[in-house]
């Protein structure tokens, strides 16, 4: 279910919950019945999970606020490669 906002020129702001995609362009005010027109407002990104609210935090602050670095990244720790499987041992090597 979504909720959609609409306006009544008498009574302000008016919340209808209804199934996405089937609010009508107006509705009656439940209060004094005058028509209320639909609103667009902005979505509710406050609610969704921490993850998703860092991730929209670290793009709109690195639109305006890039990170500045003095040296490239160190590369990584050399890893000796496993010891091969006895059977395979003899095979030549790429």
């Amino acid at each position: 279910m979504a909720r959609y906002a609409y306006r009544c020129d008498t009574d302000g702001p008016v919340e209808v919950v209804r199934p996405i995609g089937t609010a009508p362009a107006t509705v009656d005010c439940p209060s004094c019945g005058a028509t209320a027109s639909r609103v667009f407002t902005a979505p509710m990104l406050g609610l969704a999970d921490r993850g998703r609210m860092g991730l929209i935090d670290r793009t709109t602050a690195s639109a305006h606020e890039p990170q500045v670095v003095s040296a490239p990244p160190p590369r990584p720790l050399r890893r000796d490669a496993p010891a091969p499987h006895p059977a395979t041992r003899r095979l030549p090597r790429p």
